[in-house]
């Protein structure tokens, strides 16, 4: 989910919001209908759609995330004193709302995990990164990619009988069991936070960049497709020459060989007797499985988003105002994710023509975000962030002022 709310001018530095980061969020979201709408195997095997966007379009809402609240922040200059304290209070209150917005999807019964709660956790975890350099913030990226899914295999260990909750999180259900609730945000859910973290302090890394220069692209483009390659190729020496695979098969007796393929292969969208990753032995955390929150698979999906948003910066100066619809898109996508998970929980649309029902809702986001763009301007949901947040930085930044007495 990306970050909500921007507004047209980002942060106390004035500067103008990246058209860019825009439509990249806005191709994350079609990545997302995608895979929420089209089966993710068919006859046995996985489809392609599958194979190619299981797990990646996520990963990029979670870098544009983080780059997104370097905007809101400053951008490159990193304000201090009460502007960094009124961008915390604000960061704050926007983690709260989005959290509050997919708690109140929770009862809509859709068939996807929806995500919205896990960012607003990320975002409130996000507080203490904003005043933290690049080169620290890209340290700590390694230290929660890493670090975050062996604590997730060691809850997992450690609580065998963490009860599971099958329905979505909504505020009722959160309040019956706070413990569960915050141990599946952070470490145990469908997109913990604790881990992916990391995708968050290299967004806030990257946003703190001139994303405006072609050589800032370029560097994107290629250092991420370079950290993308290495993980798989990482992950096929472990598990094979490395003998990590027979290592999780003696492992795991409770699970067939087949059904650790469906893992290898369908990550968190299989359905098996055990948990989406077991905690049998740590050769798990080598696998590169869709949702699986594995290091090697936070660091591969990171490369991926990172290259993926290079090469958009690299390619939408060339397309002029013909990326403006997607880029329209992408800077009101919480309203709009909103709005799918919505359509999916209605079944409004027919699930056996997947294709029929992407079109449809692609061409209806993109029209509905033109219009009410060049109408009014930002998303509800997002204006009602953006107020929030804004009245809340106004009132710390005046916070101990003191206040004019009228003349006479």
């Amino acid at each position: 989910m990306p970050a909500p709310g921007e507004p047209d001018k980002a942060g106390q530095g004035g500067s103008r919001r990246v058209i860019g980061v825009d439509v990249a969020r806005g191709l994350a979201l079609v990545g997302i209908i995608i895979v929420n709408v089209f089966p993710p195997s068919a006859g046995g095997t996985a489809t392609a759609e599958w194979a190619v966007l299981a797990g990646r379009p996520a990963a990029l809402f979670a870098l544009i995330a983080g780059i997104s609240i370097a905007l809101l922040t400053g951008g490159r200059r990193t304000p201090a004193g009460r502007a960094m304290t009124a961008n915390r209070a604000g960061l704050a209150l926007r983690a709260l709302l989005i959290t509050s917005i997919g708690l109140l999807l929770g009862p809509t019964d859709t068939t996807v995990a929806i995500i919205l709660p896990y960012y607003g956790i990320l975002f409130l975890l996000a507080v203490p990164l904003l005043g933290l350099g690049r080169r620290t913030l890209l340290g700590l990226s390694v230290v929660f990619a890493v670090l975050g899914p062996v604590a997730m295999q060691l809850v997992r260990a450690s609580w065998p009988d963490m009860p599971q909750v099958q329905d979505e999180y909504s505020f009722s259900l959160a309040a019956a069991q706070p413990g569960v609730f915050l141990t599946d945000m952070l470490l145990t859910g469908f997109y913990p936070a604790l881990p992916w973290v990391a995708y968050i302090c290299v967004g806030v890394a990257v946003g703190r960049m001139d994303l405006t220069s072609r050589k800032v692209a370029a560097v994107l483009l290629a250092a991420g497709s370079a950290l993308a390659a290495f993980m798989w190729l990482l992950s096929m020496v472990l598990l094979g020459p490395g003998g990590g695979l027979n290592r999780i098969v003696a492992a795991t007796p409770l699970l067939s060989r087949e059904e650790i393929n469906s893992i290898l292969i369908f990550g968190g969208n299989v359905d098996t007797s055990a948990e989406t990753l077991p905690a049998t032995t740590g050769w798990w955390l080598a696998i590169l499985s869709p949702y699986t929150s594995t290091p090697v698979t936070i660091l591969h999906t990171l490369g991926i988003a990172l290259a993926a948003l290079g090469a958009v910066l690299l390619l939408v100066p060339l397309l002029g105002g013909t990326a403006g619809p997607l880029a329209a898109m992408g800077s009101m996508t919480l309203t709009l994710y909103s709005a799918h998970v919505i359509v999916l929980a209605t079944e409004i649309l027919d699930e056996s023509r997947p294709v029929m029902s992407i079109t449809i809702q692609c061409i209806v986001f993109l029209l509905a975000a033109v219009l009410w763009r060049n109408a009014i301007g930002k998303g509800p949901l997002e204006s009602v962030v953006a107020v929030s947040t804004a009245w809340l930085r106004t009132l710390v930044l005046n916070r101990g002022r003191p206040t004019r007495q009228p003349a006479g």
